[in-house]
């Protein structure tokens, strides 16, 4: 059996810019668990600094060709951007594709992309790309991104983006993880009527009309001014007067990308100006906390339904001589007393 790893030899090397070692890191923070809580509190103190980009969108809107191009742009400009491409888990095997990468690095080109594509020594000047999946939870991202995306900052990286799986409904969680939230939408998808169900027109920071070049593009901008004046009309804008700027772009060429890191770069000026990237950090940070006791409370639940006790109670349950009602009461005022293994 492999001895656990030096945790702060790991995070010092990948602070000094070693690729590998921050691979095994994020490897680490994926599988969760004491090592991952270590983590947490090495990168903590060296947190805080960069920008936080999530883009979302529909599924083939071009969120990942779009990303590549941006990667592209920022590496232009002497930024030292990283990626968290999150994908879905198979409700079955557990498994992902892990695949937004293969589009992303066609457009970036010779990035090299993870900790096994790497070289060994110092690297300050390339993206790190890294693939992450949701692991079922819901929103479309993982429980481990938080602490990713913390260990990214830390360690140099910025911007951070966070490109999620475009799963729909629940993409609002985007917010709760980034600064600036880009929702990306396409002609002839129904998107921006799409967006607005979603609840994507009130998160959105920054809007991207992709595939500009189509038919219907500038039908899809209207309906996203329209709808954005009608929510000026019902007292649903933002409370500072924001208004999300709405922008064309073509991702496989590259059009309209500068502008969009423009548009994000102007946010984030907002941000600072109004005090509200203090404001969503510290909701990050409690979304964090909720998510993380969640889990850890859903891991006592198992572990109190497979104890003596709770399998009693199930049984009764199961066989109708209580109601669930009444075992899941009295189960849970037992873990709240701490007998978790009776």
């Amino acid at each position: 059996m492999a001895p656990p790893p030096n945790l702060v030899e790991l995070y010092d090397a990948a602070r000094g810019g070693h690729r590998r070692s921050l691979g095994r890191l994020l490897t680490l923070v994926e599988r969760g668990g004491a090592e991952a809580e270590r983590i947490s509190e090495l990168a903590h103190p060296d947190s805080g600094r960069a920008h936080i980009i999530g883009i979302t969108g529909a599924p083939g809107a071009g969120k990942s060709t779009l990303t590549g191009q941006l990667v592209a742009k920022l590496i232009e400009a002497g930024k030292r951007p990283a990626i968290l491409a999150v994908d879905p888990s198979s409700p079955l095997t557990g498994g992902a594709i892990l695949g937004d990468r293969i589009r992303m690095d066609d457009v970036v080109g010779v990035v090299a992309t993870d900790a096994a594509a790497a070289a060994d020594g110092p690297d300050r000047t390339s993206a790190f790309i890294r693939s992450m999946a949701t692991r079922g939870h819901s929103g479309g991202l993982a429980l481990a991104v938080p602490l990713a995306v913390r260990l990214f900052d830390a360690v140099g990286y910025d911007p951070v983006i966070i490109e999620t799986v475009g799963v729909g409904q629940v993409e609002v969680d985007v917010v709760g993880a980034a600064d600036t939230a880009i929702v990306v939408v396409t002609p002839g998808m129904g998107d921006a009527v799409q967006a607005n169900k979603a609840g994507l027109l009130e998160v959105a920071d920054v809007f991207v009309v992709n595939k500009a070049d189509r038919p219907g593009a500038n039908d899809v901008r209207r309906d996203l001014d329209l709808m954005l004046d009608l929510s000026h009309l019902t007292g649903q804008e933002a409370a500072d007067g924001y208004r999300p700027p709405i922008l064309m772009t073509s991702a496989l060429t590259g059009v309209g990308a500068p502008e969009v890191l423009e548009a994000a770069t102007a946010h984030l000026d907002h941000l600072d100006a109004s005090g509200q990237r203090t404001t969503r950090r510290r909701a990050r940070i409690r979304s964090e906390i909720q998510a993380r006791m969640e889990q850890k409370l859903a891991a006592l639940t198992e572990q109190m339904l497979a104890s003596t006790d709770g399998a009693e109670l199930l049984s009764k349950a199961e066989a109708g001589a209580i109601p669930p009602t009444e075992a899941s009461t009295a189960l849970l005022q037992r873990l709240l007393s701490g007998d978790h293994s009776a």
